[in-house]
């Protein structure tokens, strides 16, 4: 095999044990084939394809597995794609702070240590409008765990049972307050909880009062939940903290958004004492979990042995600063996920026709339809936006053309849609238009449409 002219090329620019290795590998599963009694027609196909095969097991091998991708599902904030896309200017920041050293933890005007807070507190009461203290760890079920920690363990944290929630990756409340080594004081029920329920629920063992933002889906109908400053009333009067995991981390009113998602700068009016958020949501940084709130507890946080833990590193802390000055300078439309959340849907249409006169393997037709905001985030806000919509050919499907897509460089994700492909725009880059159409054109020609 070794001395095939594709195999003779490959071991010009690959390290000999490397190939073998996978010479190894698709003999193998050839004899497996052959064990299992497979057709002979289609083994004396894949002999035939050998070389062919063996170029691409190498290809996988070496190729890292985590690349970039293009997003065409219109869920701008796709937890299995990453999340919040990135501001490209801030990976030119991002360059600059970790290439070389940085005052992370440095005080250039006292010469002396300091604490990397310092470098996002003042940001964050500018853009919230309110004084805070900060911490920032590596994400916030992180966050969560840290607060609780710090400020709860060996006491009962009170909660009401319509938010006892599961996000996802099987991230539950009652489970983070049990790693926490807080107990969980339940009270109302799933679709009713008054701020009475928690006054009553309040003893010598509560420590904190904790209010849960329902992330990934949303509550209609029969229901009551008190507003927080009701809530902050009542932990000040018993002189305890009153925490919010916000989760999607939306720092102000956003017109794409309806009243039923919070704010972070609402939170804190109201009276929150520590507010706690993601980073690469709403917010549109990276992955992070950040700790907002009453200087005095957030003291108490940062001074936790866990803090060391679980911070932030310097590239993060870079990307998330970074995004918070394109807030404090009024460009936060800059950043990716909040440019993706409002293009214009004259721009998006323009876009979906060119990109449909591109392909000329399959028919296309380019409709109305809805992008999401992803993340855990607005599960209820349906976005207005023009996608392209298209038809497998005869001898396909859907789910193949899609399989095709996932698998070609770089990969596309779209969604099915009855039977129809779904490319929506809002979530792709323009200049990967050209890129779709040729990926879609190449699978409906060799499709035989």
């Amino acid at each position: 095999m070794l001395q095939h002219d594709r195999l003779q090329q490959l071991l010009e620019t690959h390290p000999r044990e490397l190939v073998v290795r996978q010479v190894q590998r698709a003999l193998s599963n050839l004899r497996a084939q052959v064990e299992a009694k497979a057709d002979s027609a289609l083994l004396d196909a894949d002999i035939a394809k050998l070389p062919e095969t063996i170029d691409h097991l190498l290809r996988k091998t070496v190729n890292p597995s985590l690349q970039r991708v293009i997003n065409a599902t219109g869920v701008v904030i796709h937890t299995n794609l990453g999340r919040s896309p990135l501001d490209p200017a801030a990976i030119d920041y991002l360059r600059e702070i970790t290439t070389g050293y940085c005052n992370i933890e440095y005080d250039l005007e006292a010469g002396e240590r300091s604490h990397r807070e310092a470098h996002i507190e003042s940001v964050f009461e500018y853009i919230t409008g309110h004084k805070v203290g900060a911490a920032v760890v590596n994400n916030n079920a992180a966050a969560v765990l840290l607060i609780l920690e710090t400020l709860a363990s060996g006491g009962e944290v009170i909660v009401s049972r319509g938010e006892l929630v599961e996000i996802g990756g099987s991230f539950r409340i009652p489970e983070i307050l049990e790693k926490s080594g807080a107990k969980l004081r339940e009270v109302g029920t799933t679709n009713k909880t008054r701020a009475s329920d928690y006054a009553r629920a309040v003893n010598e063992n509560t420590r904190l009062i904790l209010r849960v933002h329902p992330s990934n889906f949303h509550m209609v109908g029969f229901t009551e939940r008190p507003e927080l400053a009701e809530l902050a009333a009542l932990a000040r009067q018993h002189g305890l903290p009153l925490v919010e995991d916000l989760g999607s981390g939306l720092i102000s009113d956003n017109p794409v958004f309806s009243e039923s998602e919070p704010t972070i700068s609402a939170g804190l009016a109201a009276g929150v004492d520590v507010i706690c958020f993601s980073g690469d949501k709403l917010l549109g940084a990276t992955q992070a979990g950040v700790i907002l709130g009453n200087p005095k507890w957030i003291k108490l946080i940062r001074a936790n042995p866990l803090m060391r833990a679980l911070r932030l590193d310097k590239t993060g802390y870079a990307i998330l600063v970074h995004a918070l000055y394109r807030y404090l300078r009024g460009e936060k439309e800059q950043l990716p996920t909040h440019r993706f959340l409002t293009i214009p849907l004259s721009e998006l249409e323009a876009r979906a026709q060119t990109l449909a006169k591109r392909i000329s393997g399959c028919r296309s037709q380019v409709k109305e339809g809805f992008s999401l905001v992803g993340g855990g985030s607005a599960p209820d806000v349906k976005i207005p936006t023009i996608v392209v919509a298209l038809e497998p050919p005869a001898k396909s499907s859907a789910e193949a053309m899609h399989r095709f897509l996932r698998r070609h460089e770089p990969p596309v994700v779209a969604r099915i849609e009855e039977n129809r492909l779904v490319l929506d725009l809002r979530t792709v880059w323009p200049d990967d238009d050209a890129a779709i159409a040729g990926a879609v054109d190449l699978f409906c020609r060799s499709s035989g449409s």
